[in-house]
């Protein structure tokens, strides 16, 4: 492919992949090949990359809201894993590719509470501020107040407020926006080491008893709804394990699709059309999908 040579000079062979499964980098653990994958671990390379202008790129995090089709990609996808981090009392500046889980740790050790809603989701804090990742009352729109990133489409590296991210339910300006997200700027809040823990430690017994978190999944698959709850309706309309090759309705909660059986992403996506045909049957309600299908 074109730009090989230069991409391994950059980046190093090693994280330079052809061919490469998009199993192997989503927690649904399906999908086909993507034609380049690129490893790339700081700003510097990342602009150098992207000097090259390569055609079709698409933005991974840890792949745990996505799903790619069973055909693959077509063009180069790229994971950002940067995840270096300053602390300033309440003030954190974090990169992109840090885990959420990851970033617990210094937080924890800082004492600095209001983050911890978002430990236990799968992902990267760059993924979180995408699709504006919540749970328990609290959203990533909560905590963010600057953004940093690189439009994919003018090259230009711009910077924006937390009101010109226009948060939604799930979403973000970079739910459409072809960009790659640097950093971010979280602002937080002194708090109780003991409390903090006890809190964190709360929210991931609840995830743990809830959640089906033993097999592979993107998390919760589907939005909320508008005065209603989706799993309630699903569960109502009679799908907890109902399955369509070897992806199933989760029979621990129904908001949950998951790969119960060597699923093919067909079998994923049949099954959530299938589960928005019943839902709207029975209580004429069009729900939505909250994981990201790309590929072919």
């Amino acid at each position: 492919m074109k730009h090989d040579k230069e991409l391994e000079d950059i980046l190093g062979k090693e994280n330079v992949k052809y061919n490469e499964p998009m199993k192997m980098h989503t927690s649904f653990k399906v999908g086909g090949n993507a034609d380049r994958f690129l490893i790339i671990d700081s700003k510097e390379k990342l602009t150098k990359v992207l000097n090259l202008d390569l055609k079709n790129i698409y933005i991974i995090g840890n792949g745990t809201n996505i799903l790619v089709r069973d055909k693959g990609i077509r063009g180069t996808v790229i994971k950002y894993v940067a995840k270096n981090y300053e602390i300033n009392d309440n003030i954190i500046k974090v990169e992109a590719g840090m885990p959420n889980a990851l970033l617990s740790k210094p937080i924890l050790e800082n004492s600095i509470e209001g983050l911890e809603f978002a430990f236990g989701i799968p992902g990267t804090i760059g993924g979180a501020i995408v699709m504006n990742a919540g749970a328990f009352g609290r959203e990533m729109k909560d905590v963010v107040v600057s953004t940093t990133y690189i439009d994919l489409d003018t090259k230009k590296t711009e910077t924006i407020n937390n009101l010109e991210h226009e948060f939604r339910y799930r979403e973000s300006i970079f739910s459409k926006k072809h960009a790659v997200i640097l950093e971010t700027m979280l602002k937080l809040e002194k708090g109780n080491r003991e409390e903090i823990k006890k809190k964190i430690e709360e929210y991931r017994e609840k995830r743990i008893n809830t959640q089906p978190l033993d097999v592979p999944s993107a998390g919760s698959t589907f939005k909320r709804g508008e005065g209603y709850i989706t799993a309630k309706l699903i569960d109502k309309s009679g799908l907890k394990g109902f399955t369509i090759g070897g992806a199933k309705v989760s029979e621990k909660h129904a908001g949950f699709i998951v790969n119960a059986k060597n699923a093919k992403a067909e079998d994923i996506i049949n099954l959530i059309e299938y589960v928005k045909q019943k839902v709207y049957e029975k209580f004429g309600k069009h729900i939505e999908e909250e994981i990201k299908i790309i590929g072919e």
